[in-house]
């Protein structure tokens, strides 16, 4: 059976802004996703590793997802984050995503409990069968200690209808192709780091969740067009001159350099939650100059 999830190829991984009091700033939510859906990205994610999900109570995420859905409409392209490492806990965030106006589900590999491969594929065919929704999962074995296998993947894929991509994030290209020559038909396979987005496409990837579109996203979508046109020498130097940006984003543990780079550039996203702080002077420093390098003030990002 084909897969039929019309997710875009640029998404955008959003933080989530905070108030002075470190409270969630749900109009300021609202505001930065009318903003990046401006400016390049076909789809947010909401609530992922770039949102502080570790730090945000299940109520908090889920009020996201209303704040987020009633600024942009009912048209917009919006995933929420929906997982933790309780099959159970999750299953509460599942149930509202319907309500809540989402239009896909996101589920990451379970972090620190470092279940088999079975256990994920349990886990994650619960959640998927709790929910009508399209669902996605994420692998990022740098946060969660747990690789999932190309052949658990496939597994889903094949098994659960409304299973419909990964954000594959273990930078194993060897693996994502084995995805994407296995995977049935419309299953997409989605780069987790914006550096490394070209590299996925070569293997049949389909676009990029990405950071660095808080600040460049119509030319990371413009990238990846001159690379599905063809053109693949335009595409890499595209590449080759945001390479230094994306690299610097992580400079320190996401979503550290990206936080202050958003603040940087005049859009209020406010602090970090502990035990996440506040980007170095250093780090500060380095962003800035590479901002400055792409003449990323708030007109250009937002133009």
């Amino acid at each position: 059976m084909a897969k039929n999830a019309n997710f875009g190829r640029v998404m955008t991984a959003m933080v989530t802004p905070f108030a002075v009091d470190g409270s969630v700033d749900y109009a300021q939510c609202g505001e930065l996703a009318k903003m990046l859906l401006a400016s390049g990205s076909d789809g947010l994610v909401l609530t992922g590793t770039t949102g502080e999900t570790p730090t945000l109570s299940i109520e908090e995420q889920i009020e996201v997802w209303r704040a987020v859905r009633r600024a942009v409409g009912p048209d917009a392209t919006i995933i929420g984050g929906a997982s933790t490492n309780s099959t159970s806990e999750s299953l509460e965030m599942v149930r509202e995503g319907v309500a809540t106006g989402m239009s896909g589900l996101m589920f990451t590999v379970p972090y620190y409990n470092k279940p088999p491969q079975e256990g994920l594929y349990r886990h994650f065919r619960v959640l998927a069968e709790a929910t009508p929704l399209p669902c996605i999962l994420y692998n990022i074995p740098g946060r969660t200690s747990l690789n999932m296998t190309a052949e658990t993947t496939l597994r889903l894929a094949n098994d659960v209808p409304n299973i419909v991509g990964i954000k594959e994030a273990a930078g194993d290209m060897a693996q994502a192709k084995a995805i994407c020559d296995a995977a049935p038909e419309g299953f997409r396979l989605w780069s987790g780091d914006d550096a490394l987005t070209l590299n996925i496409l070569e293997q049949g990837g389909w676009g990029i969740v990405s950071v660095a579109s808080h600040l460049i996203g119509s030319q990371i979508s413009e990238m990846i067009a001159t690379y599905v046109s063809g053109d693949i020498a335009g595409a890499r130097a595209i590449e080759a001159r945001l390479m230094p940006l994306f690299n610097v984003l992580f400079i320190e543990t996401n979503p550290i350099p990206v936080k202050f780079a958003v603040n940087h550039a005049g859009i209020p996203v406010g602090g970090l939650r502990l035990p996440m702080i506040e980007a170095s002077a250093d780090a500060q420093a380095r962003i800035a100059a590479e901002m400055a390098n792409h003449k990323l003030d708030v007109l250009a990002v937002h133009a």
